[in-house]
């Protein structure tokens, strides 16, 4: 095994399939599905997930709305997207614990470290929801932390495309993959991994990031198991 505890991060957006917003249960199912198996291989997982397919704080303030307020009601919706995680890892019988940054202590556990690794050693899933609990900061931003925090061998970054391209590859079909990058070549080439505050966390922690098509069925197992998936991101 390449990897014995890891922080995936999801966007919102992949929970919504072929939607064109909300939750599509059969996507939902398939992500649950993929976890069962890693954490059946011994992995210690933990999960970051956006909340982009019901509520973008930033979005909202381009349109007029208070940048604070519209943080805080993403935030929200982060954590909608963790329980319908929750509930689809426990139909498929994955114990699974959500944590918030913001107290929600009738769906949720608040977030302790301490707590939150015994889960993970325990096989346990934990999912973070809320991100860092503070506006102006992105899930990205989160993901970074809380994998720093609860000592995450690495970061999989799970999206519908399958690596990191010089170039948008839904748009210019000469965009080059790279199989391997470091964090340096990332900054000066000007590509888009994550949001520079997360990044520049990530490179300080020399904390790899391996970014993946999380929709592909086996993947996942594939990146846990060291195989060359996605692009990987380090010193």
């Amino acid at each position: 095994m390449a990897y014995k505890r890891i922080l995936l991060k999801l966007s919102g957006e992949a929970l919504m399939g072929e939607r064109t917003h909300g939750i599509d249960p059969k996507r939902l199912s398939e992500y649950a599905q993929d976890i069962k198996e890693i954490v059946g291989m011994g992995v210690e997982v933990a999960v970051v997930i956006g909340g982009g397919n019901i509520f973008r704080g930033v979005a909202a303030a381009s349109n007029g709305m208070d940048r604070v307020q519209g943080d805080y009601m993403g935030m929200l919706a982060t954590c909608i997207n963790g329980m319908a995680l929750q509930s689809a890892l426990e139909d498929a019988e994955v114990p699974t614990r959500l944590q918030t940054a913001i107290k929600i202590e009738a769906v949720a556990e608040p977030y302790i470290k301490r707590r939150a690794v015994r889960h993970l050693q325990k096989g346990r899933v934990v999912i973070f929801g809320a991100g860092t609990g503070n506006p102006f900061f992105t899930t990205d931003s989160a993901a970074v932390l809380r994998a720093i925090e609860v000592g995450a061998d690495v970061i999989l970054k799970g999206t519908r495309v399958d690596g990191i391209y010089s170039a948008d590859p839904e748009k210019d079909k000469t965009a080059e993959k790279f199989e391997h990058i470091s964090f340096k070549d990332v900054l000066s080439k000007g590509l888009k991994v994550m949001d520079s505050t997360a990044f520049t966390l990530s490179q300080e922690n020399e904390l790899p990031i391996i970014v993946f098509d999380m929709n592909k069925p086996g993947n996942l197992k594939k990146v846990v198991k060291g195989e060359s998936i996605g692009t990987l991101v380090n010193l």
